[in-house]
C-alpha cells in the first residue's frame, strides 16, 4: 500500500486473451487488490460483459478507426483517468491522458507474417507519445528495431499469467504447439513411440489448422483445442513447449506453477524466462534423452518442480499488478 494518491487507471479488457483465462481481467482484479488504483474498466472491441465496465458510446463505430490509432479520443469517452492501458488490437488516441500499449504478440511485426497496419498503428501511437510495453527484454529489442522507436519508449513488464491449480498424478505428455507445426510433425513419430512405451497419451494443444494436419498424418496423437489448455494441464506429467518465440510463453509458465516439469526450445526468450526452471533443448537430438530423464528421474522432477513453482511467482497476477502499478506512476509523473 502506498501513501501516494490513488491512480485513476483506464484499463481495456479487450487485450491479451490467453487460452488459460482472460489475462486482462486477472490483471484488473489484481490491480484492484493492490489498493493503489481506482480502475475504469472498458472494452474497445466488444460489448460490456459486466456491470462494473464503463460503456463507450458508439464503440462499434469507433473500433475500426482505433485499429489504426485514429478516431475520437478516449479522453472524451471515458470518465476522467490519469492513465490509459490497452493491450489488444485497438489503440485509441488520447488528447492529454498518457497511453500505455502492451505488445504481447510479435507475429504481426515479423517478416513472415508482417502486418503493415499493425506496424503503422503502433508507430503512429508512439509518435504521439504512447509508451509501449514488451513482455521480455528480448521482445523489447525486436519492438524497437521493427518500429524504429526510441529505447525510452519501450519498457518491459511481463503479463499476468492466470492462476492454475496444482497438478497431481498427471499421466499425459502434453505438447503446446505455437507456430512450430513442422518441428512437431518431424518429432511426432519419436514422441508417439515414447508415449506408447510408457502407456500414456501424447496430447497436442494447437490451432484448428495444425490439428487438421496432425489428424491427416495418421499419428497416434490426441488433439485438443487451445481453449482446453487448463484441463490438459491438469492431466500432464510433462509439458513440452514448442514455440516460435512470438508470444509470451504463458502456458509453459502456468505448467511451472502447476508443478509440472516442463521442456522448451532454447530460444532467446525461453532462456530469459525459463532457464534454471525448465529443461531447455538446443537440438532435436537432445529431445528424447532429456524427455526420458524428466519423465523417469524422481530426483530431477523434484528439483524442476521446486524451481518451476518458485519461478512462476514472478509472473503471477499479483506480481504483474505491482509492476504495472509502478509503471503507471512513472508514466503519469512523465
Amino acid at each position: 500500500m502506498t501513501n501516494s494518491p490513488r491512480l485513476r487507471v483506464g484499463l481495456d479488457l479487450d487485450g491479451s486473451l490467453e487460452s488459460l483465462g482472460d489475462s486482462m481481467t486477472d490483471l484488473a482484479d489484481a490491480l484492484t487488490e493492490t489498493g493503489e488504483c481506482d480502475l475504469v474498466r472498458f472494452r474497445t472491441l466488444s460489448s460490456r460483459h459486466n456491470s462494473n465496465e464503463s460503456r463507450i458510446a458508439f464503440r462499434a463505430l469507433w473500433s475500426p478507426l482505433w485499429r489504426r490509432s485514429r478516431g475520437p479520443s478516449l479522453d472524451d469517452l471515458l470518465p476522467p483517468v490519469d492513465v490509459v492501458h490497452v493491450a489488444g488490437l485497438a489503440t485509441p488516441p488520447t488528447k492529454k491522458t498518457p497511453l500505455i500499449i502492451s505488445v504481447d504478440d510479435l507475429r504481426p511485426l515479423r517478416e513472415e507474417s508482417r502486418i503493415h497496419q499493425r506496424i503503422a498503428q503502433l508507430q503512429r501511437a508512439a509518435q504521439h507519445g504512447a509508451t509501449l510495453v514488451a513482455s521480455t527484454v528480448t521482445a523489447s529489442h525486436e519492438v524497437q528495431q521493427v518500429l524504429g522507436v526510441k529505447r525510452s519508449q519501450v519498457v518491459v513488464v511481463p503479463p499476468a499469467v492466470p492462476s492454475v491449480s496444482r497438478t497431481s498424478e498427471g499421466r499425459d505428455l502434453v505438447v503446446n504447439i505455437t507456430g512450430l507445426a513442422e518441428w512437431f510433425l518431424s518429432l511426432a513419430p519419436e514422441l508417439t513411440q515414447f508415449a506408447q512405451s510408457r502407456g500414456v497419451r501424447l496430447v497436442a494443444l494447437t490451432s484448428a489448422e495444425v490439428a487438421q494436419r496432425i489428424r491427416l498424418s495418421g499419428l497416434n496423437v490426441t488433439v485438443r483445442a487451445r481453449s482446453e489448455a487448463r484441463s490438459a494441464l491438469a492431466q500432464a506429467r510433462v509439458v513440452m513447449h514448442f514455440s516460435d518465440g512470438a508470444r509470451f510463453p504463458s502456458f509453459a509458465i502456468a505448467a511451472l506453477a502447476a508443478g509440472v516439469p516442463t521442456m522448451a526450445r532454447s530460444t532467446a526468450i525461453n532462456r530469459e524466462l525459463l532457464e534454471g526452471a525448465a529443461a531447455l533443448v538446443d537440438s532435436d537430438d537432445q529431445v528424447k534423452t532429456v524427455l526420458e530423464e524428466v519423465w523417469d528421474s524422481d530426483a530431477r522432477r523434484a528439483i524442476m518442480i521446486a524451481a518451476g513453482q518458485s519461478r512462476a511467482i514472478d509472473f503471477a497476477p499479483a506480481t504483474a499488478a505491482r509492476a504495472y502499478a509502478a509503471l503507471y506512476r512513472d508514466v503519469v509523473r512523465g
